[in-house]
């Protein structure tokens, strides 16, 4: 189980640059379903038929991280960026980056910080701008940063090993945001892969999350589901300071409502009951900025009754952040059990029913 997620966790996939991670789907999918295919935009859809006259149930996490894009060489070789998805600039500096180039070869860098002895009052006072960082690649000039074929456009992803910390439960890592996702896509293809279920289950790997939702809606539009289930993370509030709503180790987040969703009421009480009958903790959670893939997912079509399940994230949007190995086991025990009570019965009540 760690495995996946670390490995996922170490992949490198910024919106429209997923290839790493799709690759790494497909390989995952294609042994236990029945059929494996991408969209245009390059999301992955896994089908697994249980009844073929069954709802079809779309389970997606997405497979970009928040990264950066290159935009420019400055004449003494240092690499400008601009950012693909949600930073906020004081967690950037000083950290370790990995250009991956077109042809494949990754460059390793480190955004340039200003020693504390050389900072001006005014420049103690605010976060430094975003436009005015660099990528510092340890070269003498543009020409020699132009021989290791450094483009722009590039994808720049932050570099750091995923481990478990003191307690193994809590894992590090970058990209959790949304590995964990695809990591039980896979997982729930493979459940359903030995055990019977009553509904045509899709576990879907969707692009362009970070920038606006936009490989949900191709891949929602190309599945027609009947229920829309996301798996995305939440903020952790567990933090010293914090208001303690949402806390690692504590359960699954049920997304009450974000600002690409309100949350589908009979399908939050479906999942709620669901975890109640078969003692899976949970917490509700919500989110005044960010949004799921949810928030395309249940505008497909003429509609489609949708959830958001997010796994709780300390330091979400961040080169590196923390979740708890318990939440992700009983995310898989949940959308194992939403999966095969699904029938037609449930999502005609889900549906029409609230």
């Amino acid at each position: 189980m760690k495995k996946i997620l670390k490995d996922l966790s170490m992949l490198r996939g910024i919106p429209g640059q997923e290839k790493e991670v799709r690759d790494y789907m497909l390989d995952a999918m294609n042994p236990f379903a029945d059929s494996v295919e991408t969209d245009n935009l390059g999301s992955v859809i896994a089908k697994k038929v249980g009844q073929e006259d069954g709802p079809r149930i779309m389970v997606a996490g997405h497979m970009d991280e928040v990264g950066f894009m290159v935009t420019k060489i400055t004449d003494e070789g240092y690499v400008k960026f601009l950012p693909a998805g949600g930073w906020w600039s004081q967690v950037m500096l000083a950290q370790q980056m990995e250009i991956t180039t077109s042809n494949g070869d990754r460059i390793r860098g480190v955004i340039g910080a200003k020693a504390p002895h050389i900072l001006t009052e005014e420049e103690r006072k605010k976060p430094m701008k975003m436009d005015d960082m660099y990528l510092d690649i340890g070269v003498d000039d543009k020409e020699e940063a132009e021989k290791l074929s450094i483009k722009t456009g590039d994808m720049i992803t932050p570099y750091i090993e995923s481990v478990e910390l003191s307690n193994k439960k809590y894992l590090l890592g970058k990209a959790w945001d949304n590995r964990v996702g695809c990591a039980a896509a896979i997982e729930t293809l493979k459940t359903f892969s030995k055990k019977d279920h009553p509904n045509i289950y899709y576990g879907v790997g969707t692009v362009q999350e970070e920038v606006g939702l936009r490989g949900a809606g191709t891949s929602a539009y190309r599945v027609n589901p009947d229920i829309g289930i996301a798996v995305d993370t939440t903020i952790a509030y567990d933090f010293p300071g914090g208001d303690k709503e949402t806390k690692l180790g504590e359960g699954v987040g049920i997304m009450i409502a974000d600002s690409s969703m309100v949350g589908h009421k009979g399908m939050r009480d479906f999942v709620i009951n669901a975890c109640e009958e078969n003692d899976i903790p949970y917490q509700l959670t919500s989110l005044k900025r960010g949004g799921t893939d949810g928030g395309k997912i249940h505008l497909s079509r003429s509609g489609v009754p949708t959830v958001a399940l997010a796994l709780p994230v300390r330091y979400l949007h961040s080169h590196t952040s923390i979740v708890h190995e318990g939440d992700y086991e009983n995310l898989l025990k949940l959308l194992e059990v939403l999966v095969s009570t699904l029938d037609k019965d449930a999502v005609e009540k889900i549906t029409f029913g609230s």
